[in-house]
């Protein structure tokens, strides 16, 4: 029964966040609390929603950088919009964002596909462009929440069934996130092309372009997420989501989607987000310093990856074990 539950990260996780719930409640009165935890799933929803980017381009074993940069950029972008537009429909605005969001992405999967650029070179070099171009758009000066309009600050914030939109903007984007990867063509090329590449090219999946359509994935939730963090943070300046874009990865890691390409799964990314997003709320509620929270994020981190490296060992011995058996049995015959 323990083995299955180690080999299963999803139910390790959720066991382990109901523990740590447990244990922080013991320090801080109330923090398990229905209102509280709708708070937390609030404000890990933007994590949420770039970690699950995040992990389409992960599972093609490629990996994407520059994703709170396009969130900086799209952010300023869109407050800019609409500070000097407050008339524009807000629907309009947001799908200004996820265009522009879904460009700076295509931008990185093209430079990946057709220059066949190592992925971690590309969207290092876009991390620093992106924000450059936020700057430069900008000028370096903030938008304000008294420059924005009612309806650009309130939606995400609105209530509804006791959750924020924004929580449940990123259930839906989870929601249709599932179906994309588990019911369409796209999530099974996106799988193939990075647990077997060569097999999948047999299978007629052009990997690159689907490496090209992960990043795009990605670039539009960033752009979405630039948007909202805009809203609900009510300011827009360069250095918005600064390190998200390692949160994004660490999420993924913690939620074991592996770094090696097409081993993954959408609860597992939404749960590595929330355990980061309880660790980050908690930690400052029973005094732990700034320094400290970075030690044992970091410690998490390295725990999670050495957690996968073994789990992948072991699933590699067991196809070893059932191939060796295979082949006995044919001799024998």
């Amino acid at each position: 029964m323990i083995k299955q539950i180690f080999r299963y990260r999803e139910i390790l996780l959720v066991i382990i966040i109901a523990v740590l719930l447990a244990v922080f409640s013991t320090r801080a009165p109330g923090f398990a609390r229905p209102g509280n935890l709708s708070n937390i799933f609030n404000d890990t929803s933007i994590l949420i929603i770039l970690a699950l980017g995040q992990m389409t381009v992960i599972l093609t074993k490629s990996i994407d950088l520059s994703v709170a940069a396009n969130v900086a950029f799209t952010g300023m972008a869109v407050g800019m919009l609409n500070a000097s537009y407050p008339d524009l429909p807000l629907p309009l605005i947001v799908l200004v964002a996820l265009s522009i969001g879904a460009i700076l992405g295509a931008l990185n999967g093209l430079f990946v596909w057709k220059l066949n650029i190592p992925s971690i070179v590309v969207t290092l070099g876009t991390l620093t462009i992106y924000r450059g171009m936020a700057f430069v758009l900008s000028g370096g000066a903030w938008v304000n929440a008294h420059q924005m309009s009612e309806p650009f600050l309130q939606t995400p914030r609105q209530l509804f069934l006791g959750l924020p939109v924004l929580g449940w903007i990123a259930i839906i984007i989870v929601a249709v996130m599932y179906l994309v990867m588990s019911r369409t063509f796209l999530g099974r090329a996106i799988y193939a092309s990075g647990g077997n590449p060569t097999a999948a090219v047999y299978a007629g999946i052009d990997v690159g372009r689907t490496r090209f359509f992960a990043f795009v994935i990605s670039g539009t939730l960033a752009g979405l997420c630039g948007y909202l963090w805009v809203s609900r943070y009510a300011v827009a300046y360069v250095d918005i989501a600064a390190g998200f874009e390692l949160d994004s990865v660490a999420a993924c890691v913690i939620g074991g989607i592996s770094t090696l390409g097409g081993i993954g799964s959408v609860a597992g990314a939404v749960l590595g987000a929330l355990f980061l997003g309880v660790i980050k709320n908690a930690l400052p509620v029973i005094n732990i310093s700034p320094f400290s929270q970075m030690a044992i994020s970091g410690g998490v981190i390295i725990a999670a990856v050495i957690f996968n490296a073994r789990q992948e060992r072991r699933r590699g011995r067991i196809i070893l074990r059932d191939r060796g058996a295979s082949e006995q049995i044919e001799v024998a015959a």
